[in-house]
């Protein structure tokens, strides 16, 4: 069976050893290596290698077949692949950079929930894995730098998405945000990519595409197939597949099409910060009204900087979680030494939380935490955290989750167009040098 790892495998074969290899060689022995293996692109620090590009290739192709879809043009599918693995490395970069890392209960945490998701025990699991030619350090492998990029794009993008209170609002006191806040909808789509100041000629040629994709459309044509071969959409490959969404995370006028259609409909074309897209609704449910759990919860932050090593930050937390342990009181500390500027002066306090407005590593440890006791330091795309749970409540629906609500998917929405030009951006400001 094929195992989902997430919602796109990047695997990525770091080659700084073999380029470097390369340049000690000479004469015979620097053929012998350039025979074995190639560089397929330099990016930035960082070289994708032959080998790796053609393994890649070789695990699309084959998920495609699986899929029963066609695949599209070899060199159109090349170079789709060979842009993937290029932004991955300016990702994975900017991680390494940033001093982003995954321990190792973070990445069994999440091998156990991809298995569970798809209904197996690990020893079931991992026999999966060996079936599509797939080890476990592989898949551990694969896995890790999806949530190095995962990271990286939440701390890059998210800094750049401002939500006003105005907006929320206005959100709530919409028809459309009456409607969509209890509904969710499973889509795909296909984008036919433009530039951010595209020429006549640009627009001529994308609504060319446009056309031909719902020509094929009309006469019968797999839309999953379809974005595989003409979608620049990150999740292309996966059939144009975007997973569960509210129909105010898509901008205007999709979201207003999307909560008039039946399943199975296709929208209009309709231009985004990205370029023209089509999305399919596949399928869509309703959310009943539930209780809500809240955590009284308060934190320290320590956060690597120009002057402070992401290893030293880790040492100062730990020295501070033996101070606590030690009996020191908690809010004196924070206010001392926490770096998150919310709640620091308060002790460290967040007060009253909805879990899911926390990054996931943040939760999790949360959530494991008994009442009182104090956290062992963990980290996150903001630093290193001790926290200590006071108490934990149940409450039902209120104003107040409601504006949450609205607030997350404002930002998610922002967050899905700007994901798009930011990408455009790093891979605009790399350096790269195609040897393919």
């Amino acid at each position: 069976m094929k195992i989902k790892l997430s919602n796109s495998l990047r695997p990525k074969m770091l080659g700084a050893a073999l380029l470097l290899a390369g340049s000690l060689l000479s004469g015979t022995a620097l053929a012998q290596v350039q025979a074995i293996d190639g560089i397929a692109a330099i990016v930035n620090d960082d070289v994708i290698m032959r080998s790796q590009f053609q393994q890649r290739v070789k695990e699309v192709t084959s998920a495609i077949r699986n899929q029963g879809a066609e695949a599209p043009p070899t060199e159109v599918l090349h170079q789709q692949i060979l842009e993937r693995l290029i932004l991955d490395s300016i990702q994975l970069q900017m991680g390494e950079r940033a001093g982003i890392q995954i321990s190792d209960e973070e990445l069994n945490n999440s091998i156990e929930m991809i298995a569970q998701s798809n209904g197996l025990s690990a020893a079931q699991f991992q026999q999966a894995l060996t079936e599509d030619g797939l080890s476990l350090a592989e898949a551990r492998e694969q896995i890790r730098k999806e949530m190095i990029i995962s990271r990286v794009r939440q701390y890059r993008v998210s800094e750049r998405i401002q939500v006003s209170d105005q907006e929320v609002k206005n959100f709530l006191a919409s028809d459309l945000g009456k409607i969509q806040l209890g509904d969710e909808y499973h889509l795909a789509n296909i984008l036919i990519p433009l530039p951010d100041a595209p020429t006549q000629k640009d627009l001529q040629a994308a609504e060319q595409k446009v056309q031909e994709v719902m020509s094929k459309l009309e006469q019968g044509a797999d839309f999953a197939r379809l974005a595989i071969q003409f979608s620049a959409s990150e999740n292309a490959l996966q059939g144009g597949d975007m997973g569960w969404r509210k129909a105010v995370q898509l901008p205007s006028p999709l979201d207003q099409q999307i909560g008039q259609m039946q399943v199975g409909q296709v929208t209009q074309p309709a231009r985004t910060a990205g370029g023209i897209v089509l999305i399919k609704l596949l399928d869509k449910r309703s959310l009943e009204a539930s209780t809500r759990e809240e955590t009284l919860v308060r934190h320290i932050l320590i956060k690597p900087s120009a002057i402070r090593s992401p290893e030293e930050a880790k040492q100062l937390a730990q020295r501070i979680y033996d101070r606590l342990q030690n009996g020191e009181d908690f809010a004196e500390l924070a206010k001392n030494f926490s770096e998150d500027p919310g709640s620091a002066l308060n002790g460290g306090s967040l007060n009253w939380i909805d879990p899911d407005v926390l990054v996931p590593e943040f939760r999790e440890t949360m959530a494991s935490a008994p009442i009182n006791a104090i956290s062992k330091p963990f980290s996150t795309q903001f630093g290193w955290h001790v926290l200590q749970v006071l108490d934990r409540r149940t409450t039902d629906s209120s104003t107040q989750a409601r504006e949450q609500q609205a607030l997350n998917i404002l930002r998610n929405r922002k967050f899905e167009e700007e994901v798009q030009t930011w990408l455009r951006q790093i891979r605009d400001e790399a350096y790269v040098d195609i040897k393919i």
